[in-house]
């Protein structure tokens, strides 16, 4: 099971290999279907035993997979731990593993703090680690913090060094190690969580307990009467009626291998299965929140935001290609499957400048860099990148080379480099991508750069979208933005839709209508969500039915995730955004309630308790999330608002300055305390923290316009023209500003 940092979204994980590539031809049903009857009957699932007739060879070698073992019932033959009276201890916790009456069981720390025995029922996963299973109330299963290294044959804890409260989301009894909500999908045949967010219950079903034939290759009952009736006759179906047939494409194998190899949030438990993976999944990118600035994987990441920046991605490279889908492993051992298309040069000193037969001499060492996850979980960056030890010097980035020569600094290797291949390096998209993801002044060029290059893979080009909207200096950066929604690809057509929300509802509100009927689910939901969160009536009045099927998706989307504490979280932001104030109290609570860490939750609850006229609650809320983390700016923000509504001006100005103190980069704390020293005519004082605020969003229309209204008290307009110079060319038709324009003789 994959965990993520407990601070960090959430998102739905796996940890199952690869995928099955091979033809799959089931066995013969006794009594031949009639003809066309492939064509005409329902599809259902009819588990492994039905392939192995004709495909014995593929079964056999899907039995010696990590596929197979991904989760099976616990027994004598599957457990790999030491049950045999074993301890360990760690990180505060004592834990004894035993077997009776022929089951296994771990004594370990309870959700109450208190020690008590759990039986395993089923194990999850088997190298280079093995996890366990424990059955809980309300159809939940969760896996035990103590994991067994099958490499070394020894008990471990996963994220190792912390000490975990029994109510924290990444105990082993909490949401974080849950198998229903993390972990079942990519582990399972056919899953189908079945949650009721009601009474917090799972009624999870599969086809298959572990990871069959059918998981890749589709279910397979139209393909036995396929094979029973029209492929006897002679008449043929490309695929056979399954997915990832024999020689199947590249994007086919993505579309199979990836929903499980992604870092990733399902859009709703009604899969579409079509040829674009926005449909059904919405992938994370490779921005600096979980991967490093240059696009390596830093995080729980896996391979697909990693393989689609690859050259091998471009060229049309697949899995099958160096993976025996049945097995997982390589076609090929060490070198040998990179040879297979690179010359054999590139095998040789010469190349690699180190010896034959070290780990310096291996491709994957240099252009797949490695990083333990899980504990002992090593895993290779699919980037296949060249070595840039030049960026790791200028940038901090990490590099293959001092990977391995952890003694070394990375100048040392950059000259290295240097005297092996010349100075001169080819370039690179992440001699952009670096500086673009600061989002600073100098950020807008290299993003545009990126977006505008056709050679930049896709996946980067979203990423630089995603930075790009969130450069609030430069010239006129949402140009950029909506410039992409007509993006061929879908991931940058997201996010250019998701990067909207960083900017008023007058700049993007005629781009959007196109976006509410996108051939594509995620960015029709994005889209539905931009608007509702316009929180405008007369916006919404004119996009007729393609907002409400939009939105229709985006409820389905919304409520199919809340049995994360996240989930919990974004279905409150939606029914504040519907005014619907019961339900998203009910479910911030919710989510505080499987997290009582996320401070986000106690930001937007308190919003919900002052709209419902419960300051008290709202004050209350606020100071309990200040004490969680009293180096948040945002809580001091809101704690001035809510302070000045209830008419305390000297909390007001202190939770001001304790959001600049804590160097908030909102540039609405610094306009608002303007507004409060230009109430007692400090104009001097009042521009300087105006300007700040500009100086981190020099388009912002409150802003500029306050400005203007200040130096107009002090009896100055050619100081106040160049405000009102900077509304005119970013909002143009706005009527509010009319009047100063016309007064300033700019109309």
């Amino acid at each position: 099971m994959r965990w993520m940092q407990h601070k960090k979204t959430v998102l739905v994980l796996s940890s199952i290999l690869l995928f099955f590539a091979g033809s799959l031809i089931m066995v013969r049903c006794s009594q031949p279907a009639k003809k066309e009857a492939g064509k005409q009957t329902s599809n259902e699932y009819v588990g492994d035993a039905a392939c192995i007739s004709c495909h014995k060879s593929e079964h056999d070698q899907w039995q010696l997979s990590d596929h197979f073992k991904a989760m099976q019932p616990a027994n004598d033959s599957t457990v790999l731990g030491n049950f045999n009276n074993a301890s360990y201890s760690a990180d505060g916790v004592s834990s004894r593993f035993f077997k009776k009456d022929g089951k296994f069981f771990i004594n370990t720390e309870g959700p109450d703090g208190i020690n008590h025995d759990y039986e395993i029922k089923y194990t999850f996963g088997y190298y280079p680690l093995q996890q366990y299973l424990v059955e809980f109330d309300k159809g939940r299963m969760q896996a035990t913090r103590q994991s067994w290294n099958s490499k070394d044959k020894k008990w471990f804890h996963q994220y190792a060094g912390q000490k975990l409260a029994a109510n924290d989301w990444l105990h082993w009894t909490g949401n974080g190690q849950n198998w229903n909500t993390m972990c079942a999908e990519c582990h399972s045949t056919n899953l189908k969580k079945n949650y009721n967010s009601e009474t917090d219950s799972y009624n999870t079903t599969y086809s298959v307990l572990t990871v069959s034939c059918e998981a890749c290759h589709g279910p397979a009952k139209q393909h036995i009467d396929y094979i029973n009736s029209d492929y006897k006759d002679g008449e043929k179906h490309p695929g056979s009626y399954l997915r990832a047939a024999k020689n199947s494409s590249q994007l086919s194998q993505i579309q199979t291998c990836f929903p499980c190899h992604a870092r990733k949030s399902n859009i709703s438990a009604d899969l579409k299965n079509s040829n674009e993976i926005l449909d059904d999944y919405i992938p994370e990118i490779p921005s600096a929140e979980f991967f490093h600035a240059d696009g390596q994987a830093d995080d729980e990441d896996y391979t697909y935001a990693s393989f689609l920046q690859s050259k091998m991605y471009k060229h049309g490279v697949k899995c099958s290609n160096c993976h025996n889908p049945h097995t997982g492993k390589l076609l090929i051992a060490g070198n040998g499957v990179c040879l297979q298309c690179h010359d054999k040069k590139y095998d040789a000193p010469t190349h690699t400048f180190h010896a034959v037969n070290t780990a310096g001499a291996e491709c994957k060492n240099c252009h797949m860099p490695g990083k333990f996850y899980m504990g002992n979980d090593w895993r290779h960056d699919h980037t296949f990148r060249v070595p840039r030890p030049d960026l790791s010097v200028k940038y901090g980035t990490p590099n293959a080379c001092n990977n391995c020569h952890t003694n070394q600094s990375a100048g040392w290797a950059a000259a290295a480099v240097n005297k092996w291949f010349g100075s001169e390096r080819k370039y690179h998209f992440a001699e952009d991508l670096i500086p673009g993801s600061k989002m600073d002044a100098g950020s807008q060029a290299h993003l545009i750069k990126l977006i505008q290059d056709t050679a930049t893979p896709p996946i980067i080009q979203a990423t630089a979208v995603h930075y790009l909207a969130g450069v609030q200096q430069g010239d006129n950066p949402i140009a950029g933005v909506l410039r992409e929604l007509h993006n061929k690809d879908a991931q940058v057509r997201y996010r250019a839709v998701i990067g909207l929300n960083n900017f008023s509802p007058v700049l993007w509100r005629d781009a959007i209508q196109e976006m509410l009927t996108d051939k594509v689910r995620a960015v029709r939901i994005a889209a539905a969500n931009l608007v509702l969160g316009a929180n405008d009536a007369d916006l919404i009045a004119g996009l007729g039915t393609g907002y409400t099927n939009a939105l229709a998706a985006l409820n389905d989307h919304i409520l199919y995730q809340t049995d994360f504490a996240s989930g919990n979280i974004m279905a409150a932001d939606y029914y504040l955004k519907l005014k619907n104030y019961d339900k998203a109290e009910s479910f911030y609570l919710k989510g505080l309630q499987k997290d009582n860490q996320m401070n986000y939750a106690r930001l937007n609850l308190s919003t919900v308790y002052n709209i419902k006229g419960n300051n008290e609650a709202a004050l209350k809320t606020l100071e309990e999330a200040a004490r969680i983390d009293p180096k948040n700016d945002r809580i001091f923000f809101n704690l001035a608002l809510l302070y000045n509504e209830i008419n305390q001006p000297e909390n007001v100005e202190k939770s001001l300055k304790k959001a600049i103190e804590l160097k908030t980069q909102n540039p609405r704390v610094y306009y608002n305390y303007a507004i409060l020293l230009q109430q007692r005519q400090q104009y001097k004082e009042a521009e300087t923290q105006y300007l700040k605020g500009l100086q981190l969003a020099p388009s912002d229309a409150d802003i500029n316009y306050a400005l203007c209204v200040l130096h107009l008290q002090q009896n100055n307009p050619a100081a106040a023209k160049p405000y009102a110079e900077t509304l005119k060319r970013y909002y143009p038709g706005d009527q509010r500003f009319i009047q100063l324009w016309q007064q300033l003789g700019m109309l």
